[in-house]
């Protein structure tokens, strides 16, 4: 395929997603019901940057060994063990929307653990680097797949410092009805938006977590729980050098 055959092939796709924005529609494969945190928002309500919904992981909190939060993301998203086609694939293929990282102080060998998914960055290299738009971050800071028009690159996976992503290689089936997903695409962590949408007020790790070391809420909230706690207790953002100024912040790390 030639430069301009390229050039052309993208301009179509981000024409049609510029459309689409202008209509007032947000992109196709997301299923948009609410956004208040107890109240659900009529469906033809855009979402707007009045909040900015975002995760306070304390990792003091963490249990070794427990994977409750990893269990209860693939049981409400259909992914990893959630998935019956996936119990087919080769472990590396296999689908990662949060998993448990390890860390280990030097100097006095402790270690304890943490999750670890996409980090919601209001500057996403993702959607930087992505040639189709499929890439994208809401007006409310939740970063997304449009498995529409996601043409299976993998420039975002590439781009992403937390190795948030994933291919998905093979055929599926058991999808669940609030998560789209599709062979050749990517997918990571969606801030469980179809919760959020109708009005949840949560997300299925945080509702998950027996230790409450997950605690999720609207980062523009002066007056939300996870505000409050931020501002009483100093956080940390992964890569904080990037300057990406995440929405899942960590205590204890």
């Amino acid at each position: 395929m030639s430069d301009n055959q390229i050039d052309q092939y993208r301009r179509e796709f981000l024409s049609k997603t510029t459309a689409t924005a202008a209509t007032g529609a947000i992109a196709p494969g997301v299923m948009l019901m609410s956004v208040g945190q107890a109240q659900a928002r009529p469906l033809d309500e855009a979402v707007t940057s009045a909040n900015r919904w975002g995760l306070l992981i304390d990792s003091n909190k963490c249990a070794d060994g427990c994977s409750d939060c990893v269990k209860a993301c693939e049981s409400e998203n259909a992914w990893g063990s959630g998935s019956s086609d996936e119990s087919k694939s080769d472990a590396a293929q296999k689908a990662q929307w949060i998993r448990t990282v390890t860390l280990k102080n030097k100097l006095t060998d402790k270690e304890h653990q943490l999750p670890m998914m996409c980090q919601h960055c209001e500057q996403p290299p993702c959607v930087d680097v992505c040639p189709t738009g499929a890439s994208f971050k809401r007006a409310d800071g939740i970063v997304l797949v449009d498995k529409h028009i996601c043409i299976g690159c993998r420039y975002c996976m590439m781009a992403c410092p937390y190795k948030a992503r994933s291919f998905i290689h093979e055929e599926l089936n058991d999808q669940a009805p609030d998560v789209p997903r599709g062979k050749g695409t990517v997918e990571s962590c969606t801030l469980c938006v179809h919760k959020i949408d109708r009005g949840d007020g949560s997300t299925a790790c945080a509702d998950a977590c027996e230790h409450k070391a997950i605690l999720f809420g609207d980062l523009n909230d002066p007056n939300s729980d996870i505000s409050k706690e931020m501002k009483k207790h100093a956080t940390t953002q992964i890569r904080a050098d990037l300057n990406l100024n995440t929405g899942v912040r960590y205590r204890g790390i």
